[in-house]
């Protein structure tokens, strides 16, 4: 007996023709998903800490009802919240397990340029992901690391910095800030120079 199964990006069935091992309905699927798969580095893909948000940043599940950051039945895996419709966009969950998101509040002038005290960061964790977040005025830098609880530090001209491991998830936009790297490196210095 024949049993079908869906594209992993489209959700539309396989052919029956389809290989055994396909992933994709059609080139174009094929193609798509690689494209969102490389902007957002494996380090977060691969693990199924998942959400959707609304445009206020409530936390959603993908089916559209209210997620937790600390309940994992509420989660789900990247390719899933990519291709669901629930919310404004794509969160991801800090568990503990040492991914790590350094949020720079007000990181960025009117032209998308770092300020002073925000590449110093960024320079500081130079090799790990970093992403212009929603409102396109702040960053993400991404990173491993320890942090026993979150923290906020006020910096010079109105921006500040939150530190998250845990608890927390993070709203992901997915837009590289200039050419830093699709992986996740150590940051634990950079959090050491801001603590």
């Amino acid at each position: 007996m024949k049993t079908t199964r869906d594209c992993e990006h489209c959700t539309e069935p396989m052919p029956l023709t389809a290989r055994r091992h396909a992933r994709y309905c059609k080139p174009a699927c094929r193609a798509a998903a690689h494209r969102a798969a490389r902007t957002i580095p494996a380090e977060l893909t691969s693990r199924p800490r998942w959400i959707r948000h609304t445009a206020r940043k409530v936390p959603l599940t993908v089916g559209g009802s209210v997620a937790s950051s600390t309940d994992p039945s509420t989660w789900s895996r990247h390719r899933d919240a990519a291709r669901s419709t629930a919310g404004a966009g794509l969160g991801f969950v800090l568990d503990g397990d040492g991914v790590v998101c350094l949020d720079l509040d007000h990181a960025l002038d009117e032209q998308g340029v770092p300020l002073p005290w925000a590449q110093t960061i960024v320079d500081a964790a130079a090799g790990t992901w970093v992403e212009t977040s929603r409102s396109g005025r702040g960053m993400h830098v991404w990173g491993v690391g320890q942090l026993p609880h979150g923290r906020r530090i006020a910096v010079g001209g109105g921006g500040s910095v939150e530190l998250y491991a845990d608890g927390r998830y993070i709203a992901v936009t997915g837009r590289t800030f200039g050419d830093t790297p699709r992986r996740l490196v150590d940051v634990q210095h950079v959090i050491d120079a801001l603590l």
